[in-house]
């Protein structure tokens, strides 16, 4: 069975946008299923065999094109696996791109959670092995198999006798590996079983697959593609979001506009490739320079937000001071040879001391940047509060 795509539909985009965070590092113990009759069981008739089969893809089929949550396929997946193989334990791990390790992404079974922070590196191991491979493995005496990785049953203080590895994978990319223990008896591995398996990783790679493109489209919806900060549209979303969270917990929190002055002349000058790679180099310096709870986005043209969660005014001022300074003192497109210097004008407006409403504070926060724009520019002003005069290029030079 090859595993393709599915077709995606727009409207799933809402039940399935936080799916696959809600599989993510999740190493769980599992409660038994209900027990019933193993497939290979010789005293099982062919036909109710054959029926089982059918019922698990006709389940599996409905699960994937009924809905593209990842966590209900992987859960049925799960469970099948359970009723039809009944491994010791079984896990699967899915390829970190990045890093090109393994990690479990589910784990089932005694000391399943021993495996929450362990990582498998291409090539080590059984799993490794078949990741790098793209080939099935039954290995019935892990003793007498080379490639077997001992260290995982030191950690997890278990005791790995047999391994069923198979690829999860999508055309011929491998995404993770499906790895059974203790589930290889005296006569072996029945090939009707391993059939049953590798299908069963091709429903996985399937619903990874639709889920990592369910998450692209929906990250295009909200990020801007110039400097891959999150776009206004975003902006609104999360705006109402924590007006909403402050209001309940009795929070403070504070808009930072930033605006670069005469950024026209850059455009006139270089061009608006140049322009373009300015914004992002910008954005990239301002998404560094945030908390890993702050939010940072591009407004429109050379506008950008910050949204700063649970910040006072005061230090929402400190924030945009250290800003300003970054901005004003840097010299942007070195590598490229440009030395472009620009300087910003930045407005800060706070909640709930300002305006308790989205339209408020947004409208404020704009004002007080361009009461920047509209006098001085080059430094940085606050709603109900004006220019800061330790912010003026006046003041600057003074010193």
């Amino acid at each position: 069975m090859t595993a393709e795509l599915l077709s995606v539909q727009t409207p799933g985009l809402k039940t399935a946008k936080s799916s696959e965070g809600q599989v993510r590092n999740r190493v769980e113990e599992v409660k038994q299923f209900p027990a019933i009759e193993r497939r290979r069981n010789a005293a099982v008739p062919y036909e109710q065999r054959e029926a089982g089969e059918v019922a698990v893809f006709q389940e599996l089929g409905k699960a994937l094109t009924s809905s593209l949550q990842l966590d209900q396929v992987l859960r049925t997946i799960m469970e099948k696996i359970d009723e039809f193989l009944r491994p010791d334990n079984w896990s699967l791990l899915l390829l970190d791109e990045t890093t090109q390790e393994l990690y479990f992404e589910l784990a089932v079974g005694k000391a399943s959670t021993a495996l929450k922070d362990v990582r498998i590196k291409i090539g080590q191991g059984v799993a490794g092995w078949v990741a790098q491979q793209g080939q099935t493995v039954v290995v019935p005496d892990t003793a007498k198999d080379t490639r077997f990785f001992g260290q995982i049953d030191e950690k997890t203080k278990t005791e790995t006798q047999s391994i069923v590895a198979v690829p999860v994978k999508f055309r011929d990319t491998c995404l993770g590996v499906i790895e059974l223990i203790n589930c290889v008896g005296p006569d072996g591995f029945d090939p009707r079983d391993l059939k049953l398996l590798e299908a069963l990783s091709d429903f996985a790679a399937i619903a990874l697959e639709n889920a990592r493109h369910v998450k692209r489209i929906h990250e295009l919806t909200i990020t801007d593609d110039c400097t891959n900060l999150y776009n206004a549209r975003h902006m609104g979303f999360i705006l109402d979001t924590e007006i909403y969270r402050s209001q309940r917990y009795n929070y403070e929190f504070s808009l930072v506009f930033i605006d670069l002055d005469h950024f026209k002349q850059v455009n006139d000058t270089h061009g608006h490739l140049v322009g373009s790679r300015l914004l992002s180099e910008i954005g990239n310096a301002l998404k560094t320079r945030c908390r890993l709870i702050d939010f940072a986005f591009r407004y429109g043209g050379d506008e950008f937000v910050l949204l700063l969660p649970q910040t006072s005014k005061e230090n929402a001022l400190n924030v945009a001071r250290r800003l300003h300074k970054m901005i004003r003192e840097s010299v942007w497109l070195g590598p490229d040879g440009l030395n472009i210097h620009v300087t910003p004008s930045l407005g800060v407006a706070s909640y709930p001391v300002d305006a308790r409403t989205k339209e408020g504070l947004l409208h404020l926060a704009d004002e007080a940047m361009y009461l920047v724009k509209n006098t001085s520019r080059d430094s940085v002003a606050a709603a109900n509060m004006g220019i800061l005069p330790d912010t003026l290029a006046s003041h600057k030079a003074a010193e």
